[in-house]
């Protein structure tokens, strides 16, 4: 197991914005520890450094709670968190990085509590924290969540909305119990959802919103009032956002086109939207082409001509799919395998005049 990050950075003796200097002013701030792992996890950092470098402020970031390193991208090579890069970017010692396998594990549990932790925040950690995790931190564990509790609980809350087509999504900030996203909620915002906007930005947006709700919050939380005004969620109302897995990714044309619009923004980024299309050639030669589908648009032409039903046509500037129930799906960009993301222009150019049918 590995209890503390392991890094080959010259680590200073001191950490970030003197947070942890031995004046007697830092002393009585209350120890506060972050628990994250992916980009957006450094949202929420770089707020908390931010408002606990204020000379009024009551607490210090004490240390950070991320995944173990792992091996990632193409090269396969071992690589930090997100949060973990970003943690020593801000001058964090990696002894203040702990990448537990898992929350519950009896050694990190002993170093945690020795911090004697006031506060554990969790933004997108993505482990399941046990009851003796949870019975640490003086004023309990706080998640920042991107849903309106309770809807969209679990792992994949921005996905899930996306994919429903949600018109209005937000953020919330709950107390963490041990059932999944069901603790009482402290506070909320709410944002409407752009009809084209992706899953990465939007996920980013909320976290922004979800980390300035924490700084406004964080008071109550310390003085108690948060527990007293936190309102339990109704379970009866609550709906899933389950992990997302790969197999989900393909694209079938004879849903309507706003279904496959909506999939291919909720799985941006990961695991993607894949389709597989036939070319033919002009001695009518046919081979099947798999793309992924970076960014698409529902058709609004009031009418496109197809020599045959499952023909995909070029209308200015896009690839125009037919889909079910006679609605039109327009793919602006798309990505070949091991080849750039490119135009629908520069594509349906590349194909020299071959023919383009769905599958």
């Amino acid at each position: 197991m590995i209890r503390r990050l392991l890094c080959v950075q010259n680590q200073s003796a001191s950490s970030p914005s003197s947070l942890f200097s031995s004046t007697n002013n830092n002393k009585k701030k209350k120890p506060v520890v972050l628990l994250g792992a992916p980009q957006v996890s450094t949202i929420v950092l770089d707020a908390l450094l931010t408002a606990s470098a204020s000379p009024h402020s009551s607490f210090e970031v004490a240390a950070i709670v991320t995944q173990p390193a792992a091996r990632r991208d193409r090269g396969k090579k071992l690589t930090l968190s997100p949060l973990a890069n970003y943690a020593l970017e801000r001058g964090f010692s990696s002894h203040l990085i702990f990448t537990p396998q898992r929350a519950g594990d009896d050694t990190f549990l002993s170093d945690l509590k020795a911090l004697q932790p006031q506060l554990c925040i969790t933004a997108a950690y993505g482990n399941i924290l046990p009851t003796k995790f949870l019975d640490i931190p003086t004023f309990g564990t706080v998640n920042i969540h991107p849903s309106l509790l309770p809807f969209y609980r679990g792992a994949a809350p921005v996905q899930r909305a996306l994919q429903d087509g949600v018109k209005q999504t937000g953020v919330s900030l709950a107390f963490t119990v041990r059932a999944l996203d069901a603790g009482p909620i402290i506070a909320t915002q709410t944002i409407q959802v752009d009809d084209h906007i992706k899953a990465p930005d939007l996920l980013e947006l909320l976290f922004h919103k979800g980390s300035k709700l924490l700084i406004r919050e964080l008071p109550s939380i310390f003085d108690g009032s948060a527990r007293e005004k936190a309102q339990p969620q109704d379970d009866s109302k609550a709906t899933l956002a389950p992990k997302i897995g790969p197999d989900e990714s393909w694209l079938f044309f004879d849903q309507e086109a706003f279904v496959l619009h909506n999939k291919v923004r909720a799985f941006s980024g990961w695991p993607g939207s894949r389709a597989k299309i036939l070319v033919v050639d002009r001695t009518g030669q046919k081979k099947t082409l798999e793309i992924k589908i970076i960014t698409t648009r529902v058709c609004t032409h009031e009418s496109v001509q197809f020599n045959e039903a499952d023909d995909i046509a070029f209308v200015d500037g896009a690839l125009v799919f037919p889909c079910g129930r006679g609605t039109m799906l327009e793919v602006l960009e798309l990505q070949l395998p091991g080849k750039k993301v490119v135009n629908a222009a520069a594509f349906w150019n590349g194909l020299r005049g071959q023919k383009l049918k769905k599958l």
